[in-house]
């Protein structure tokens, strides 16, 4: 498998122990964390990291540090990762993000997402990833959208491991399939050589 890949503008690799601050900062930011489990302290989010450096170890996937190219700078974590509870989709891989809000709205999370597919569709050969937020996350839905992902209602299912009451337990659920992800590359690289890019 190749480590570590790159887009256009970003490279996704193993986590390394200078990315310890500038993720827990990230982590410790209310905004960015508003809709994902809370990582409240230093240890909290070292023991994230730790946990996807066990996960590379163990299943060959996880959510990798986001680096610019350019400046080696991290702009988060996006990747791959299993659901452990048990709901009418799984089992599942699933496609997420988290980066630090000075590079919002730049294309990043989409940039990375697409490269996290295209390892879980060529590399590790699954036939669907989803994607998973709550309904007051329209900004992570728009990245879904984005990347092809589609979403249906019937799909909507409360989270077992979050108690009523708690603003996350309701959860949407975006999926793509590898053929469908294979069918729309196709058309763009068509769309591409005719525009002669």
């Amino acid at each position: 498998m190749t480590f570590p890949l790159h887009s256009s503008r970003l490279t996704l690799r193993s986590w390394e122990d200078r990315d310890r601050a500038p993720f827990a900062a990230l982590s410790a930011d209310a905004v960015v964390m508003q809709y994902l489990s809370p990582l409240p302290t230093l240890d909290a989010s070292n023991a994230w990291i730790d946990r996807q450096r066990a996960q590379f170890a163990q299943h060959g996937f996880g959510y990798w540090a986001v680096e610019l190219r350019e400046t080696r700078q991290l702009v988060g974590a996006v990747g791959l990762s299993r659901p452990t509870y048990e709901a009418h989709f799984t089992p599942a891989v699933g496609v997420g993000w988290r980066l630090a809000r000075p590079f919002w709205g730049c294309g990043y999370a989409s940039e990375a997402a697409e490269a996290a597919l295209r390892f879980g569709f060529e590399e590790l050969g699954l036939d669907e990833i989803v994607a998973i937020t709550i309904p007051a996350n329209l900004r992570s839905q728009q990245v879904m959208q984005r990347l092809g992902m589609t979403y249906s209602s019937d799909d909507d299912f409360d989270h077992p491991r979050l108690p009523e009451g708690d603003p996350r337990r309701r959860c949407v659920l975006f999926r793509l399939s590898r053929r469908d992800w294979a069918q729309a590359r196709s058309v763009a690289g068509q769309e591409r050589a005719a525009r002669g890019v």
